[in-house]
């Protein structure tokens, strides 16, 4: 699986046509939830405020537990809506939103590439992830607050090489200027929609196995004949 998830605003522009927040005259294909997590401050609610509405706010407060927010999108000729948990990132809420993992189809793994404890905390993040998401949840490695270049504190290439081990995609965004937040969510969701279209391929496979075999009928009167005679045969010889 490729770690580096690239493109930009042009790029995701291009591979999506928006059609609607919250609209209710448009029908809709699939509803995916996201989860985003990481450490207390890393900017989550931030980078999915810029892409749920394109807002950035100066004097954002700790996420108090778990909210959502959602958006719907095109996706391969498909409408999905995004339904998209900011989980709080205090150790006393841990065991609260610990269930809120269960029904995730994609995650969101966010850092702060200006500290790197909240990189160091990834693996805790991640471990506790995959015990409580389906195995065959889509994570992303998230490295925001790209826009403060000069108090970098976690090289990129440390986040790729972990990204690549652990089989996650990889982006580096800014929630401040916007840049790669959305191409970061569409290409989440590009390959939930890749997972889940698999996944209903495989069943259906499945089935249609299950009713062409129930339907099959099997000819042995020819062998049957043989095996008879040969036992006549050898019957004859005794």
């Amino acid at each position: 699986m490729n770690a580096e998830m690239n493109g930009g605003g042009v790029a995701a522009e291009n591979r999506r046509k928006e059609v609607g927040r919250n609209n209710g005259d448009e029908k809709i294909d699939y509803v995916y939830k996201v989860v985003v997590i990481g450490d207390s401050a890393v900017g989550k609610t931030q980078v999915l405020s810029r892409f749920a509405r394109n807002e950035f706010c100066f004097d954002s407060k700790s996420t108090i537990g778990v909210e959502f927010q959602t958006k719907t999108l095109s996706i391969k000729s498909k409408v999905v809506k995004a339904q998209i948990w900011d989980t709080a990132g205090q150790e006393r809420y841990r065991a609260v939103t610990s269930a809120y993992y269960r029904g995730a189809l994609g995650a969101m793994l966010v850092y702060d590439i200006t500290k790197r404890k909240t990189f160091d905390n990834v693996a805790r993040w991640l471990e506790e992830l995959r015990v409580h998401a389906d195995n065959s949840v889509v994570i992303a490695l998230i490295g925001n607050k790209a826009d403060l270049e000069d108090k970098r504190e976690v090289p990129s290439e440390d986040a790729m090489e972990f990204a690549e081990n652990q089989n996650l995609y990889f982006s580096e965004t800014s929630a401040f200027t916007g840049d790669n937040v959305e191409a970061a969510f569409v290409k989440l969701l590009e390959e939930i929609y890749a997972v889940v279209s698999k996944k209903s391929l495989d069943q259906d496979v499945v089935r249609s196995s299950s009713m062409t075999l129930k339907g099959l009928k099997l000819d042995v009167n020819g062998e049957d004949g043989e095996v008879s005679e040969m036992k006549k045969m050898s019957s004859c010889s005794c």
